[in-house]
């Protein structure tokens, strides 16, 4: 049972999906889409970026407070990084291939093409690209899915280019790598019709069903990202950036509606305190003898403490939020984002080595009473002033209710603080692209995957669990290759699935398979030169030696399929050895006895022949 009315407190969400294009080049340049280790890489140079002022003259909120953050951007470049990458050449025209598959998913979205795409600017200053901006463009609106929840509306789809990868944080800076940076991606806006936590789940697997659908995205870790935004009636909008698995949203979005049902029980205590924040203050001599790790390391490398006094905060600032995050975390989050280790506060003082003689003191050198609460920040003088500053400022917010803001997504359902939601500011066009001219008429609209799954168990005869792992995985399209040749469908199944699968648990390298492989085996099935049963042994040999020839390896493992003749004799060897059990028990011996056949031929026979060879010799002999 859930914790809270949804529709009572007015809960409005919203999703962002964004789902990299599996095309052979990127958005804006010739360069493969192939992703690299950074350990490929074959040199790497250094960029320092700040914000630009739109084509309004005014300057993005978000990227005004990333840019207070002075940091250096270390780019490992590879040996397929061109010139556009490096943001040294102009980018060239649209891909085709992106845009031919775009234009597929504005299709499966119900969602209007614009007559004309006009590529934009997006300033992104965080390091995620060379140039300082993200270049996007509108390519449909006003599109629909159904949920059992009811319908959820298409906002904008957008296609644009894919971030650089963010390899590594240092103190002083960040290190990227340009293999991923303009892979092309789609980006697909909900308007905020999402009303309860399932359906948010819901419409962001419908979703993905229909991007899957176009057999033309790429998958795996990463590929896929999805930002839900969340609010309620008396909160604010908050967007949830970094989500990458379905079974997350319903948990963001039910611990983002806790946040802010708290967040805005605080700020009514708060008010009713007449709460306000002071100044800030250096406190500097109050932990002079301090045995505090922290704060003795801190003062050990010419640091300072400085304090602000948060009047009528006192035992709320340790009020839980969400799962070990209060109200003291969220201005934590606001201090580390100028590079301090985080905040102490009175809430949890005294602790950490901190004295109740030294919080007594810190509470007088700011004038702070019982009924106060009083946070302090220790490190390098300008970082801790800058750091007290900013959790001041949240803990100003906190009076007011909630913020809206940019949050990032951790793996237990919880968010952190990232920066203010951006603004129309960081949008302008783009001069060194044309604009296009879609023709969307031209486009076939691929057959959904829920369909393949119907298609498959009434034409394929498979059962709907095998139907929808064959349809839903990544070489369905091999799967029908293979049945059209002639193999069955249930074998050619469960070899894609259960098999690679099982491969996979025994430590087999599945990851060197590539389609060719497949279709060699299926090739040999089909000419009946493999056994069904000798598939599994091929497979494993395939990953291990994946430049060998798949009928000389079978060749070589002694698995090329065998004649009724060839089966007969070997299973008569068998019955004969073990003549008096067949005489003593007759077909009470073959489940032992079939076993023993199918080890003798290795792989060389289908099992039903072998059981119906068995058969016919321990009735001869019993």
């Amino acid at each position: 049972m859930s914790e809270f009315d949804y529709e009572a407190l007015g809960l409005v969400a919203g999703l962002e999906i964004h789902q990299q294009l599996d095309t052979e080049s990127k958005l804006f340049c010739g360069c493969p889409t192939t992703r690299r280790e950074p350990e490929e890489s074959v040199r790497s140079f250094t960029r320092y970026l700040h914000p630009t002022k739109s084509e309004l003259g005014e300057i993005d909120e978000a990227a005004l407070e990333e840019s207070q953050v002075d940091r250096e951007f270390e780019y490992l470049a590879y040996d397929t990084t061109c010139l556009v990458e490096e943001d040294d050449e102009p980018p060239h025209r649209l891909d085709e291939e992106a845009l031919d598959t775009a234009l597929e998913i504005a299709q499966l979205l119900d969602a209007t093409v614009m007559d004309q795409l006009q590529v934009m600017r997006k300033v992104v200053i965080d390091g995620s690209n060379t140039s300082g901006f993200q270049r996007s463009t509108l390519l449909a609106q006003e599109g629909e899915i159904e949920t059992e929840h009811g319908p959820v509306g298409i906002e904008d789809l957008m296609l644009e280019e894919e971030s650089a990868q963010r390899i590594e944080e240092t103190d002083s800076g960040v290190t990227f790598g340009l293999d991923r940076l303009g892979i092309p991606l789609v980006e697909i806006g909900t308007k905020p019709d999402i009303r309860s936590p399932e359906q948010a789940r819901e419409a962001a697997a419908r979703i993905g069903m229909l991007l899957r659908s176009t057999g033309k995205v790429k998958r795996g870790l990463g590929t896929i990202r999805q930002d839900v935004n969340v609010s309620i009636a008396d909160g604010a909008r908050v967007e949830m950036k970094g989500v990458q698995s379905l079974d997350d949203i319903e948990d963001l979005v039910r611990l983002e509606v806790k946040r802010q049902v708290r967040l805005l029980d605080i700020a009514e205590s708060l008010r009713e305190r007449d709460a306000s924040v002071g100044d800030v203050e250096n406190v500097t001599d109050v932990f002079e003898d301090t045995e505090s790790g922290v704060i003795r390391g801190a003062l050990d490398s010419g640091g300072r403490v400085f304090a602000v006094p948060l009047y009528g905060f006192d035992g709320l600032v340790g009020k839980e939020l969400q799962p070990d995050r209060r109200l003291g975390t969220e201005l934590s989050d606001h201090a580390k984002r100028h590079g301090a280790g985080g905040i102490f506060h009175t809430d949890e003082l005294p602790a950490y080595g901190v004295t109740e003689d030294e919080v007594g003191a810190l509470r007088e050198a700011v004038d702070a009473g019982p009924e106060d609460a009083v946070a302090l920040v220790a490190a390098d003088a300008g970082v801790a002033r800058g750091a007290i500053e900013a959790a001041a400022d949240r803990a100003r917010v906190a009076i007011e209710g909630v913020p809206e803001e940019t949050r990032g997504a951790n793996e237990d359902g919880t968010t952190e603080y990232l920066r203010p939601l951006p603004g129309a500011a960081r949008m302008y066009p783009e001069t060194d692209v044309p604009p296009v001219e879609p023709d969307p008429s031209e486009v076939e609209v691929p057959e959904l995957l829920t369909e393949k799954v119907a298609r498959y168990t009434e034409e394929y005869d498979l059962n709907e669990d095998v139907a929808e792992q064959v349809a839903y995985g990544r070489r369905w399209a091999l799967f029908e290759e293979a049945v059209e040749g002639g193999v069955d469908a249930n074998l050619a199944a469960r070899t894609l699935e259960s098999t690679v699968t099982e491969l996979r648990r025994d430590d087999v390298p599945v990851e060197n398979f590539s389609d060719d492989h497949f279709r060699a085996v299926f090739d040999l099935l089909a000419a009946d030169e493999l056994a069904q049963e000798g598939v599994p042994e091929l497979l494993a040999a395939l990953a291990e030696s994946p430049d060998a020839e798949a009928a000389e390896l079978a060749d070589e493992l002694g698995l090329g399929s065998a004649g009724e003749e060839e089966v007969r004799e070997a299973i008569v060897e068998v019955v004969e050895r073990h003549e008096e059990q067949v005489e003593a028990e007759g077909m009470g011996a073959f489940s032992a006895l079939m076993g023993e056949c199918m080890g003798a031929l290795r792989g060389k026979a289908d099992g039903e022949l072998v059981s119906s060879v068995l058969r016919e010799e321990i009735q001869k002999r019993a």
